[in-house]
């Protein structure tokens, strides 16, 4: 009969697009925005009906109904259609990131390979809340042993994705927000600041590689790392023409890694641009280090020049001893022999002098980059200047460093003040 409402098999009036099977599993047909029909099943009509014995629990039909309607309207990607996991999602977005820098995509395609891919990544993007973010976090901390460092790349790689697949129409909203500022907060986890080396651990570096019959073929990139400020690819890339010994200064123009590329089999060398704009830089030669070059110029000159071709740059001032370029690892290796051998003499020494030794913290390469820095913010006043010869794109960066190096001086200048005003 026209007009006749189809019922259930317990005489309920089923809506439009609703019907039941002769199994009594309930049915809704919808049709997608690109005209797509798509149909998902329950074997309950309202959440208040019983599970037929041995069925899994799922939700009811007219609570998949509302979920639908919501997102078709909402313009979000149907649970049903939307079998997209992270892992396609990822895979969408890394190629749609020309831009980012050959050494960076290697770094995030090997993280995302070993932590991600085979864990959350396999699960559907539409299926992933906020607690599963922070449960998948808290099993790197837990089982992985990850530290804050590692913990922030892997939020910096899926964060994004997230947003994409939310710009999309994938998901509402990103499950990642807020995620790792709650895992920083639970695990009292605050951001490491590098720090610089002591004058007097400076001077201790320096002067036991310069008496060193085993360390001193190292003085001349030491000194070019603490008189320049360079970041290590820099100084590991700087060529002899990047030197200008008559106006005494260097051209920062290229920096030099060593990784694995994307389609590579193992790592090797690399060339790229500066980190920022801003990197590509001119820095003058303090005399220090125009002699430390001309020294190392001069040993050359007897032993050989590197001679290594990389991206079609050549001419490396600094080698290994079999002429390859220093990576940033072997670097960071020699400072550690070097401080473990210093704080051994030195610790011989002060007992026999009956004195406190003068220890060294542990640092790398990139500390003496920050050791330049203090340095230079404690003698100028000019942070511009400042910003401009470190190569940093954010002058808040320079202004952190500078106000660290300069509490210092500025307690001091108090102590001055002492009772020479009348304040009380």
């Amino acid at each position: 009969m026209a007009g006749q409402k189809r019922t259930d098999n317990k005489g309920r009036i089923l809506k439009d697009r609703e019907t039941q099977r002769k199994d009594g599993t309930y049915r809704f047909t919808y049709t997608d925005a690109d005209g797509n029909r798509h149909d998902v099943y329950s074997r309950r009509l309202v959440p208040t009906d019983r599970l037929p014995p041995g069925c899994k629990d799922d939700l009811s039909l007219r609570e998949k109904e509302r979920k639908i309607i919501r997102d078709l309207e909402d313009g979000i990607k149907a649970t049903v259609e939307n079998r997209a996991t992270l892992n396609d999602l990822f895979n969408l977005y890394i190629s749609n990131k020309p831009e980012l820098k050959q050494s960076t995509r290697a770094n995030y395609l090997y993280m995302y390979k070993k932590y991600v891919q085979d864990d959350i990544g396999k699960k559907k993007i539409s299926s992933i809340k906020y607690s599963d973010v922070k449960a998948y976090y808290n099993r790197l901390i837990r089982e992985r042993g990850f530290k804050p460092n590692s913990m922030e790349i892997i939020h910096t790689i899926i964060h994004p994705v997230f947003t994409m697949a939310v710009r999309d129409g994938y998901i509402r909203i990103n499950p990642a927000t807020g995620a790792m500022a709650e895992i920083k907060k639970s695990n009292n986890w605050e951001k490491p600041k590098r720090h610089a080396l002591t004058k007097a651990e400076q001077a201790a570096f320096i002067d036991y590689i310069k008496s060193s019959k085993i360390y001193n073929h190292w003085l001349p990139l030491f000194t070019v790392l603490l008189g320049t400020g360079c970041r290590i690819g820099e100084v590991i890339g700087l060529r002899w023409e990047d030197c200008d010994f008559e106006d005494g200064i260097i051209s920062i123009n290229h920096n030099m890694v060593y990784r694995k590329y994307e389609g590579e089999s193992k790592a090797r060398f690399h060339i790229e641009t500066p980190k920022t704009e801003a990197g590509t830089r001119i820095v003058p030669m303090l005399e220090e280090v125009k002699e430390a070059l001309r020294t190392e110029w001069a040993k050359q000159e007897i032993i050989g020049f590197n001679e290594s071709i990389i991206d079609g740059y050549t001419g490396f001032i600094f080698q290994n001893r079999y002429g390859d370029p220093l990576s940033p690892h072997s670097v960071n290796r020699a400072i550690d022999r070097i401080c473990a051998a210093y704080i051994e003499d030195e610790t011989i020494q002060a007992d026999r002098d009956g004195r406190d030794p003068v220890l060294i913290r542990h640092f790398s390469a990139h500390n003496l980059r920050h050791t330049f820095c203090t340095r230079y913010c404690e003698v100028e006043k000019n942070i511009k200047a400042i910003q401009e010869i470190m190569g940093h794109a954010d002058i808040e960066t320079t202004m952190n460093i500078y106000a660290e190096a300069t509490k210092e001086v500025k307690k001091q200048s108090f102590a001055n003040l002492e009772g020479k005003i009348k304040i009380s």
